[in-house]
């Protein structure tokens, strides 16, 4: 099973208020926004690698021409 991160920014009033009525904010401004030409920057969703994974990326970069900075 994948794994994901969702990241936002809220406010902290923000927050205390999904605490209290948890809901889908982004869903609920998407249309307000899109009216003005608006569109939601700050949110984002990122696949997270599993321990097998990382490892098996770390092998595949050992034959690749890429060398970090030092």
């Amino acid at each position: 099973m994948a794994l994901y991160m969702y990241q936002a920014a809220y406010a902290a009033e923000s927050v205390a208020a999904q605490i209290k009525e948890p809901q889908d904010r982004i869903e609920a401004v998407k249309p307000a926004l899109g009216a003005l030409g608006g569109k939601i920057k700050s949110a984002k969703t990122t696949r997270l690698l599993t321990g097998q994974e990382w490892i098996e990326s770390l092998r595949k970069a050992q034959g690749s021409q890429y060398r970090p900075a030092r």
